[in-house]
């Protein structure tokens, strides 16, 4: 089965909302998957940590986005939703991300409706494009793709720059455009998460960032609400840098590893990157 048809599957009425936490590289997709979560989220935010160590304001190129996404499509086998920001240009550049995706073997990607250069959804400062121009947009990427080969969502920040009444009529009208799922970024309060459950019918998407109130909400209660997927975008990357800040701090002021009780070891490493494999292959194929 394709993974968009996977994912379709995952989010069709009645079925539990779909946790896809954010990697922000090959290797903590794979901890996702090993964590046993059905989908992983591929975050722009987190990519542009990783490859960049810069801030989420638009930096990475289609390309070096594409890569990252097919790397990551690569190493697990849970589908793989791909931030796909603004679509890097006009109709003919929405129409080769597409394409550039749909090679790359993402189930699905995301486009917002800002203005280049994007920012991050929690950022200040969002500009947005005329909702009619964003709409057409979505036209666009709904007709590149083939029938069943890849999901679409679209993504407003409209609730930052222009309010809550506005992100649900983008969204709206992105829905009617032919978008498979919805998604108003940049929620940070309950109240935010509850005024679009209320608002916006159909499939949908709520991304929750650490530290926000939103992100008190269990995955059991967005279910209620009637979302269908959750991303936790940050959780990992956040979690990663607490962890590499902590224990080289305290090597550097120590001289000494003292790493926890918690922590992987040499031989979880090696399962986690499937070496096992690559040594039977070596072995049966290998220079005698």
């Amino acid at each position: 089965m394709h993974a968009a048809e996977t994912l379709e599957t995952l989010i069709s009425p009645g079925a539990p909302i779909v946790r896809a936490p954010g990697a922000f590289d090959s290797f903590s997709a794979r901890l996702v998957e090993s964590a046993g979560f059905p989908a992983v989220y591929m975050t722009g935010f987190g990519a542009t940590a990783s490859r960049l160590g810069m801030p989420d304001i638009g930096l990475l190129t289609q390309t070096e986005m594409t890569e990252h996404a097919r790397n990551m499509v690569r190493s697990t086998s849970i589908p793989v939703i791909a931030d796909a920001d603004t679509g890097y240009g006009g109709p003919s550049n929405i129409d080769r991300t597409v394409q550039e995706y749909l090679q790359a073997g993402v189930a699905a990607i995301h486009l917002e409706d800002q203005v280049a250069p994007k920012r991050c959804g929690q950022m200040a400062g969002i500009r947005l494009m005329p909702v009619a121009e964003s709409a057409r947009r979505v036209e666009a990427a709904v007709a590149a793709r083939k029938a069943g080969s890849l999901l679409v969502i679209a993504r407003t920040d409209a609730l930052a720059a222009t309010g809550h009444e506005d992100a649900i009529a983008r969204a709206k009208r992105y829905r009617d455009a032919g978008a498979d799922l919805v998604f108003v970024d940049g929620v940070k309060t309950r109240y935010d998460v509850d005024y679009v459950a209320e608002n916006l019918n159909g499939p949908k998407v709520v991304s929750l960032v650490d530290g926000t109130e939103a992100a008190t909400l269990s995955a059991s209660e967005l279910e209620e609400r009637g979302f269908s997927v959750v991303f936790y975008a940050l959780t990992a990357l956040f979690s990663a840098a607490t962890a590499m800040r902590k224990s080289l701090s305290d090597l550097n002021r120590t001289g000494r590893i003292t790493a926890g009780d918690d922590a992987i070891t040499y031989a979880e490493y090696s399962d986690i990157v499937g070496l096992q494999y690559h040594q039977k292959l070596d072995n049966e194929f290998g220079a005698l």
